[in-house]
């Protein structure tokens, strides 16, 4: 009888995965709790109560199944060589999610117990996303070109978080160019410390050593408690957001479009490193994680991470995502990250960001054909018009003025207001044209560059059609979902694939158009 060959529960080499996932999902938790309590002034019962413990449960939930899907494959392919997916909160997600759903809901509503219920409704929503996502997963994985996917992604992670990382560094350069130099040191030049130490877990706890020698931070204990939240009473005010959040389905589902994506790239990546898991079973666990985070006051989704590769590389097993499980689950439901808050330096939070969005930056590039180049670079231009957006917005929010729905369909400035940024030298027109569903329009921009690249015009005009249709429905383009069967943007699409189909047809039948031999477009 052949001898079963299965990954241990625990090993040595899954200390650096626990560090991996514990480190980067606590400066996700810092993020939210910096943005809920700083920025939207959200009142701690509901930010250390609802939503941090809310968040711990489904990531709980998820780091054991997936440490059990990890098990199975090494049961079914009889090896030990099999490390579990790793997830948590995803940054890009967390972040699209916060300032593309969170932060517009709660200065819409002007109330920040509405604006929380509407989030949960919104997250609970994603999470259906998420878990439909488990049927369609496998279709956009073979149908949807990857320089398209990994494109929109490094986008989102350039735009929103490496700018954020490389800023909030020097907002402290004392503070922030030591502990980014030392993780740098790991991050892109393979350095390890004595016994194998990574550069990151030294910048992580000498960072926060020479904060407090500073003054920079402090030891504040307040706040530390048990912080069971009450689903029945998460579940009241869920209903009550169901109400108000409809109108923000337009931004809330590609967020959640984009999180099944993502889901879809990072489960590929972990097959071509060498651990063939099922995208839809992934997605269906992404997906009922995150409505039962919802369920308990969560707002942010579940999410697969990037960095299987690494870590399998490492030789880290299951035994880590467990790990890590119980952890995140006993900080949220203590509310050490209140302690956390007032002790780890924004400098940390911010090389994590600088690292994870180059490495996705380079990874987009790495893991496509050269020839695809072109379309990684076009799909990482529409997640900058919706920062672009946020940030002119936010400033002249200050001023009390603000945008609104116009006849077009676009959430922007009055035709006056709009006229004084374009005559001041801002860039702003087609900016809330592009802001509206960026991460869908990053894709379709990203796909007809590849079949346009491949000689696919037919494909080129199909892409163009699923444009129309995406925006007929409000789905991009549009502030709002709804039918809009004159929308400009609907119009352009279809006299675009039109054009695309004649082009196509022409040059089959070698009237019009011919390929120039041995071409390069660098």
């Amino acid at each position: 009888m052949k001898k079963e060959n299965l990954v241990p529960l625990f090993k040595v080499e899954d200390v650096g995965g626990v560090v991996y996932m514990v480190t980067n999902n606590i400066i996700n938790y810092l993020i939210i709790i910096m943005t809920l309590s700083n920025v939207l002034k959200w009142p701690d019962d509901i930010v250390y109560g609802y939503v941090i413990p809310g968040i711990s449960v489904g990531l709980f939930l998820g780091g054991l199944y997936y440490a059990y899907m990890g098990y199975k494959l090494s049961k079914k392919e009889n090896r030990a060589d099999v490390t579990a997916i790793p997830s948590g909160v995803s940054t890009p997600a967390m972040f699209v999610m916060l300032y593309g759903v969170v932060v517009p809901l709660n200065y819409a509503l002007e109330d920040p117990k509405l604006a929380w219920s509407a989030s949960m409704a919104a997250c609970l929503i994603g999470g259906f996303v998420e878990f439909c996502g488990g049927i369609v997963g496998p279709w956009i994985k073979n149908n949807v070109p990857r320089a398209a996917l990994f494109g929109t992604v490094a986008g989102i992670g350039f735009v929103w978080m490496a700018t954020q990382g490389l800023f909030d560094v020097y907002a402290d350069p004392i503070v922030g160019l030591p502990i980014l130099i030392v993780a740098m040191l790991g991050f892109f030049g393979g350095y390890l410390f004595p016994k194998k130490i990574p550069p990151l877990l030294v910048a992580l706890v000498g960072g926060i050593v020479y904060a407090l020698a500073l003054g920079r931070t402090s030891i504040n204990f307040e706040g530390v408690g048990l912080y069971t939240p009450n689903p029945v009473t998460a579940i009241q005010n869920l209903v009550n957001g169901f109400v108000v959040v409809i109108p923000y389905l337009t931004a809330i589902i590609p967020v959640e479009i984009y999180n099944v994506i993502e889901t879809v790239d990072n489960v590929e990546a972990a097959n071509v490193a060498g651990d063939d898991y099922s995208v839809r079973e992934t997605s269906f666990v992404n997906g009922i994680c995150t409505m039962i985070s919802a369920l308990f006051g969560g707002i942010i989704p579940n999410s697969i991470w990037l960095g299987h590769a690494g870590l399998k590389k490492s030789g880290t097993g299951i035994g880590y995502s467990i790990i890590s499980a119980v952890i995140l689950l006993l900080a949220g439901v203590f509310g050490l990250f209140t302690f956390l808050n007032n002790l780890v330096p924004r400098s940390v939070c911010a090389v994590t960001f600088l690292w994870c969005s180059i490495v996705m930056v380079a990874q987009a590039f790495k893991e496509c054909k050269v020839k695809h180049y072109a379309a990684v670079g076009i799909a990482m231009i529409p997640p900058f018009a919706d920062y672009i957006f946020s940030e002119v917005t936010g400033a002249l929010g200050v001023m009390n003025v603000f945008t609104e729905i116009q006849a077009s369909g676009l959430n922007e400035y009055t035709i006056e207001m709009t006229d004084k940024l374009v005559n001041g030298g801002v860039m702003w027109e087609g900016i809330p044209a592009v802001k509206s569903g960026a991460i869908l329009v990053g894709v379709v921009l990203g796909t007809l560059t590849v079949y346009i690249i491949d000689n696919r015009l037919d494909r080129v005009a199909l892409t163009l059609f699923v444009g129309a249709a995406l925006s007929f429905f409000g789905l991009i383009h549009n502030a709002q979902m709804g039918i809009f069967p004159t929308s400009p943007f609907v119009i352009g699409y279809i006299v675009s694939g039109i054009l695309a189909l004649a082009l196509h047809f022409s040059h089959k039948n070698k009237k019009l158009l011919e390929i120039e031999e041995d071409f390069e477009y660098v």
